[in-house]
């Protein structure tokens, strides 16, 4: 990967605060990997075989693939990542007849590979520090949200134009410290994935939700897929004419795996993180973001779940939907456990106070900064005031298909008839939504979000909502709603195709309310949608120069640590094989077994397993795989290194860069991973290699991958 780097000054005047031998955490930016004296960690390749911005390197290997990360195995494209990435993509081609996400699914052929539909794997190939170009002209005391917006176009413009003088490459500007340091990435981007080979669910899912987040695991998370492209090389949508793709590099296999206290290293491209952000972020997301979004999440389940319990068909197509939301909501769930067990607001608030008393305590020192802790405070409070409401906006936009449909064809309808695009065309973006409408659901989140508007404050009230109730309360108003709710789905023209193309060939003053009533409730909508987006830009835009101040504060004040937090860029981890103490006079070990897997086993979901299973397991101590010091087949590794979401399919690689694991979870202690990392308790887990390649060759009997990865 070549690469022209020139990390923002302030990037790099931050890290060298850092004592960085003094501890593990950190989602290092590749150009800090050469700072760290790996070599005393106890790397034995050097940090040049990671990432060499002037030649090809392990970096090369790593790709973003269906949300998660990915690695490519092979000189021909194949790429190993978790079975839960891969989930909507077997989902997507399983029927009640053919049940590839129960069964599995595994192609012995390049021509039965299936297609892994929406999937795209991309590449890194070259960032730079883009700052100067950002931040020309930006001032501190410019409006809010002309600062979002000034930062916000030029952010979009400069993508863009790096992509007209790079066809055939994406582009995105990251933000890499809030309102002080930007950084152009390049991606190429291919279009063609297809399915290789898939695990049983009882096998890539075992344990299900029970065991989700927690340790000791014995799930096989893992599944193979493979990037294709042209023949001439170039990035193309599925044909049967593409060419496996052939990657700069490749992950080498380590059949030994890792043992207790093994050095090992992560690549990937971990989510979002929130370690540099004040006390008043944290106690909002602890009282509002977290919690709401659980219980929401939580009721969001059980209808899905009820809706798909007779119906394979429909469990199928709900099961990726189930499996999103419920991995979201007990992560938050381990989030808010872990703020409260820590008292992180508290902790967090102490360290405020010692920096504004520092802040105090010089006049120049006054002047720069007295006012950005106590500003901070008022936002987050002005925040509050509306929270339930702007909670309730955000759901009606994401919860409701049939809303999303008629807030998209008000605004197509609002035009002029001469302005409006092909109606075509239209229909057709209109179909993006129509693929997650089920109705009996949709109604479902529709009458219970709005029930939730029906009991708002009077400062927090929805004047659409208002509407529909006519000052009706209690009783009266829920049978308001349930009516309202019963007559949008039973007559909308939205499901019609008939009836829409001629809506859409009306003007909007055309259409009355009675016969649309849902459009003119989302064209209602949208406006109350606008005054409270522009309220959160203003505050938004407030807030990133107010940050931005606040760590050159810290930076003066000099007893932070200033690795830039996770932004969904690629990011390097190190660590150690390592158990830990959940609590009191307990001790996890960092390796599980296959008698680990069968003495979970149940007969029942989530600990089902396939039959041939248990003959394997019998004759586990003439595998192969099995590890002498164990005596038996690993199944997972546990290990201290710092990951997130986004992390989900990175490869846990040892001293030598050689492949061991595919991380794809953490600990239920260290979902608070997100706001706060220790040695303690934040533990990160992967399938052990061994684990995968006794599976592929010994349950799946597909050793022509093994032989493909040079095992």
């Amino acid at each position: 990967m070549k690469h022209s780097i020139r990390f923002a000054a302030v990037i790099i005047l931050l890290l060298a605060i850092v004592p960085f031998g003094a501890a593990d955490e950190g989602m290092y930016p590749l150009s800090e990997i050469s700072r760290l004296d790996l070599k005393t960690k106890g790397l034995k390749i050097e940090p040049e075989e990671i990432y060499n911005p002037d030649g090809v390197s392990l970096v090369d290997a790593i790709c973003i693939v269906g949300g998660g990360t990915g690695e490519f195995v092979s000189p021909d494209g194949l790429i190993l990542t978790n079975h839960h990435v891969a989930f909507r993509a077997v989902a997507g081609i399983s029927t009640p007849e053919n049940d590839y996400l129960e069964n599995g699914f595994l192609a012995r052929t390049r021509e039965e590979e299936a297609p892994a539909r929406g999937y795209t794997c991309r590449i890194t190939d070259s960032y730079r520090d883009v700052s100067d170009e950002i931040l020309r002209g930006i001032t501190q005391d410019m409006d809010p949200i002309e600062r979002m917006d000034v930062v916000g176009r030029r952010m979009g413009e400069l993508a863009r134009r790096e992509e007209t003088e790079n066809p055939g490459l994406e582009c995105e500007v990251a933000e890499m410290f809030p309102g002080k340091s930007y950084v152009l990435f390049r991606y190429r981007v291919i279009r063609d994935v297809r399915l290789v080979y898939v695990p049983p669910l009882d096998i890539g899912n075992y344990g299900g939700e029970e065991d989700n987040w927690m340790w000791p695991r014995h799930t096989g998370d893992f599944s193979f897929l493979r990037a294709y492209v042209a023949p001439d090389g170039s990035p193309a949508s599925y044909s049967e004419h593409n060419v496996p793709f052939k990657p700069k590099r490749h992950l080498k296999v380590a059949p030994k795996g890792v043992h207790e206290e093994d050095f090992v290293f992560l690549l990937g491209y971990p989510g979002r993180t929130y370690r540099h952000t004040t006390s008043y972020f944290l106690s909002y997301n602890e009282d509002v973001t977290l919690p709401w979004t659980a219980d929401w999440y939580d009721f969001q389940i059980g209808v899905l779940t009820e809706a798909g319990k007779n119906d394979r068909a429909l469990e199928l197509k709900l099961s990726s939907w189930i499996k999103g939301l419920s991995n979201t909501m007990k992560n938050y769930r381990g989030k808010l456990k872990g703020l409260r067990r820590l008292h992180l607001v508290d902790r967090r608030v102490e360290d405020e106070a010692r920096l504004q008393t520092w802040i105090e305590a010089d006049a120049g020192r006054r002047a720069k900064w007295a006012d950005v802790l106590p500003r901070i405070g008022d936002i987050y409070r002005e925040m509050r005031a509306t929270a339930r409401r702007d909670f309730l906006f955000r759901q009606l936009r994401r919860s409701v298909a049939l809303l999303q449909m008629a807030g998209a064809t008000a605004d197509y309808m609002r035009k002029p008839v001469e302005e409006r695009d092909d109606a075509g065309a239209f229909l057709t973006r209109l179909q993006r939504f129509s693929r997650y409408l089920i109705p009996r659901v949709d109604k479902v989140f529709f009458q219970r979000l709005l029930e939730e508007a029906a009991v708002l404050s009077p400062g927090q009230r929805i004047e659409a909502v208002d509407k529909i109730l006519a000052g009706a309360t209690g009783t009266l108003a829920r049978q308001r709603i349930a009516s309202f709710v019963e007559s949008v789905y039973a007559r909308t023209p939205l499901t019609d195709s008939v009836r829409l193309a001629h809506l859409l060939s009306e003007k909007w003053d055309e259409v009355s309310p009675a016969d649309a009533p849902l459009l003119f409730f989302a064209d209602a909508l949208k406006a109350e949608y606008r005054r409270a987006d522009s309220e959160s830009t203003r505050r938004k835009g407030e807030l990133q120069a107010l940050r931005a101040r606040l760590l050159d504060a810290k930076m003066a004040h000099g007893n932070v640590d200033f690795i830039p937090d996770a932004n969904r860029t690629i990011r390097f981890t190190y660590g150690y094989i390592r158990g830990y103490s959940p609590a009191d006079a307990t001790w996890y070990s960092p390796v599980t077994t296959l008698t680990g897997v069968i003495e979970k086993y149940t007969g029942r979901d989530p600990f089902d397993l396939p039959e041939t299973l248990f003959g394997l397991y019998e004759k586990r101590k003439q595998s192969r795989f099995l590890d002498p010091i164990l005596g038996d087949v690993p199944v997972a590794i546990l290990y201290n290194t710092d990951t997130t979401g986004g992390n989900s399919g990175s490869p846990v690689l040892n001293a030598l860069g050689e492949l061991v694991g595919v991380n794809f979870d953490r600990a239920w202690e260290a979902t608070i991973n997100d706001y706060q990392w220790s040695e303690r308790y934040s533990r990160s887990i992967a399938v052990d290699i061994r684990y995968i390649l006794f599976i592929t060759s010994e349950l799946a009997g597909a050793d022509f991958l093994l032989e493909e990865m040079g095992v």
